[in-house]
């Protein structure tokens, strides 16, 4: 019982890790004591975001660039992973998009753009990286995959994103259809579905224009059940959760961590 919740020496890859809920299921990796490699289309966010997680969590914390909107991006990363590890234990994936516009504006490219990074890229890059998942899967430690949906993706969004929620929704039900095929190999698949937090996209939503720091989030979640937005320990602490031997009988779940806004809608 006493390493129930440990990931120690764990090899995770954290998709869309530079910024927001990806930065800070990484944080909490590394404070718990795993190996971490970060992926985010800009190359110089993605690099200073590593070197200042590793700075102030310790431990390894590496970079590795990609779009995981297509397979051309994709399949590059999953060779420099190869060429780097033997095994993957953790792959989180959390790379995502939106996409706002009135409905009768709505554009194609808002369709495909969020379709393409939020569901497709979710299946392509874990089925490029299932040769490291298989190599750590073992009956007693099952590798773990860990697919970030959204509450948008259970209720009505309050945002005019309409690619967004349905994306997300696609991402729930992925999670089961994967998990049901991949549990035989000892690969466990579940998904965090997550409310407001303090990130990038919630900032361009509420108009705070994409800012994250100094910016006035308890206005934002004063509304919400618990009176607050998220923090990294929340959402940190459900994914340590399900990557570690306390989430290994966990398989094809949708968890909520969003202080009680789907409970109460």
């Amino acid at each position: 019982m006493e390493n129930l919740f440990s990931i120690e020496g764990k090899i995770a890859l954290v998709t869309g890790g530079s910024r927001g809920i990806g930065e800070m299921i990484a944080a909490g990796f590394l404070a718990s004591g795993a190996k971490v490699y970060i992926s985010s289309r800009k190359a110089d966010v993605c690099e200073e975001t590593a070197k200042r997680l590793a700075e102030k969590y310790g431990g390894e914390c590496i970079a590795l660039p990609a779009d995981c909107s297509t397979l051309d991006g994709i399949e590059p990363l999953a060779a420099a992973l190869a060429e780097r590890e033997t095994r993957l234990d953790i792959l989180v994936n959390n790379a995502g998009a939106t996409w706002g516009a009135p409905i009768d504006e709505f554009p194609e490219l808002g369709w495909d753009k969020v379709m393409d990074t939020n569901v497709k890229g979710v299946f392509f890059l874990t089925q490029k990286l299932l040769p490291l998942l298989r190599a750590s899967a073992t009956a007693d430690d099952p590798a773990r995959v860990i697919n970030i949906g959204s509450v948008d993706g259970i209720k009505t969004p309050i945002f005019d994103n309409f690619s967004y929620g349905p994306s997300k929704a696609a991402v729930h039900h992925l999670t089961r259809v994967m998990a049901a095929h991949l549990v035989k190999e000892n690969i466990i698949v579940n998904a965090i579905a997550p409310g407001p937090f303090p990130t990038w996209m919630l900032s361009a939503g509420v108009g705070f224009g994409g800012k994250v720091e100094g910016q006035d989030w308890a206005s934002v979640g004063k509304d919400n059940p618990r009176g607050r937005v998220g923090t990294m320990e929340d959402i940190a602490g459900v994914a340590i959760f399900l990557s570690s031997r306390a989430g290994a009988y966990t398989v094809g779940d949708t968890i909520v961590c969003d202080g009680g806004s789907v409970a109460s809608s």
